[in-house]
Formats: structure tokens, C-alpha cells, sequence
């Protein structure tokens, strides 16, 4: 139990700037999407752009403007997955010459020294995040890939389904749009976060500091930004 207590007296202001990080990336994500259901948001206004889109494609016969849009938003998601592979290698390769690294940021100001083990321990959190991403990035391109096939088969004009068959073919593919989406936005937003830890391995105030500004420009930009605005434009405006 000493040895625990005596653990946390020396690393105490890097457990507390790991829990702090926890807390806002934990946090925001919770509060996100439960905000999303009651305020107006990016991916709240977006899903009805997309359900209005699915409701117009629907009333066409070719559907190659469609699947074209599907596939550049694929193109998006695949760069980032690819992107993602070569970080990883990047901080595989890093876990190789911990010492170096160190020597190179112990002349910046302000830096904190650290163990080798607690450099180690930091990239080991920046691999664990952008695994997360690499899986929702990937889980991303496949559920695109679900809206290519539903497009595919959604039910043509000539067909003439009731309005209800309509609105649930367009509702559907709709929400699988978004899921995508969805996906895509969690693994974007782990990418902030991770930007944020550069700055644990100079300083833990800095790096606390830096989380709280990562959620800060989430929420600007989900919430309270221009595009947002735009987006909640009428026709007349």
C-alpha cells in the first residue's frame, strides 16, 4: 500500500492530467450526442439534409449522381484509414528510440522530465487512440458501403409504393448515412484529442490545457459555428 501511495505522490500531476483528459474526451463525446437529440448540431441538421436527399433519390430513375456522392464521401473516409496506418507505424517506430526523443524535446522550454517508461506509456495512449480511430474510420467505409447497396435497392418511380413505403425507404437509408457519418465524426474528433497529447510530452499543464481547448473547439464548431448557421438557413434567407 506504500508503495502505491508513495506510486501516486510522485506521478500525481500526470495522473491528474490523464484523468482530466479522460474526463473531456469521455465527457464530450457523452454530452454530444445527448445534446444532438435536444439542440440543433451539425449531425442533427445534416441528418435532415441526408433525408432529404434519400427522399429525392428516390424519384429518380438513374442514380449514378448518388452512388458518385456515396463514393467521394468513401474517398474521405479512406485517407484518413490509410492516414491512420501510417501514424501508427510512425509511433511503433518511435517506441524503438524512446532516448532520442527525449534527448530532442528536453531543450524545449518548459518541459517536464520524464522517465523512459512514462514516454513509453504516453505513445502507448496515442497508439491505443488512433486504433480507436482506424476502427471507426473502417467501420465508416463499410456502412457507406451498406447506403451503396440500399441505394441499389431502393425501389424506383415507376414503381409507385405509397407515400409511407417511401418515407421508409428514404428514413432508413438515411440513418444509415448518418451512422457513417457518425462514425467518421468520433474518429475525427479522436484525431483533436491526439493533437492534444503532443503537448504531455513537454508539459502536463500544457497537455491539460490543450484537452480543454480541443473540447472547446469541438463544441464551437458542432454547436455555435458559422457553417451550422448556414446550414439552418431558410430558402427565403
Amino acid at each position: 500500500m506504500s508503495s502505491i501511495s508513495q506510486f501516486v505522490m510522485d506521478n500525481w500531476l500526470n495522473l491528474l492530467a490523464l484523468v482530466w483528459f479522460l474526463i473531456c474526451f469521455k465527457g464530450y463525446m457523452y454530452y454530444a450526442r445527448k445534446r444532438s437529440y435536444e439542440t440543433p448540431c451539425l449531425a442533427s441538421v445534416l441528418h435532415m439534409y441526408r433525408k432529404e436527399w434519400m427522399t429525392r433519390m428516390l424519384t429518380r430513375d438513374v442514380r449514378i449522381a448518388d452512388t458518385t456522392a456515396i463514393a467521394n464521401l468513401e474517398r474521405s473516409v479512406s485517407f484518413f484509414a490509410s492516414t491512420t496506418m501510417l501514424i501508427l507505424a510512425g509511433l511503433m517506430t518511435i517506441l524503438g528510440s524512446t532516448q532520442q526523443a527525449i534527448d530532442v524535446v528536453a531543450d524545449i522550454p518548459f518541459t517536464f522530465h520524464a522517465t523512459r517508461a512514462e514516454w513509453e506509456l504516453k505513445i502507448l495512449l496515442l497508439i491505443t487512440l488512433f486504433v480507436y480511430a482506424f476502427f471507426k474510420f473502417t467501420w465508416s467505409l463499410r456502412q457507406y458501403g451498406f447506403v451503396s447497396i440500399m441505394i441499389g435497392g431502393a425501389p424506383g418511380p415507376e414503381e409507385h409504393i405509397s407515400q409511407q413505403q417511401a418515407d421508409a425507404h428514404s428514413n432508413r437509408i438515411a440513418k444509415m448515412t448518418s451512422m457513417a457519418a457518425n462514425s467518421f465524426n468520433l474518429g475525427l474528433r479522436t484525431y483533436y484529442f491526439c493533437m492534444a497529447i503532443l503537448g504531455w510530452f513537454i508539459n502536463p499543464w500544457i497537455f491539460m490545457g490543450l484537452t480543454a481547448g480541443v473540447v472547446f473547439v469541438l463544441y464551437r464548431r458542432e454547436f455555435k459555428s458559422s457553417t451550422l448557421k448556414t446550414l439552418m438557413m431558410s430558402a427565403g434567407e
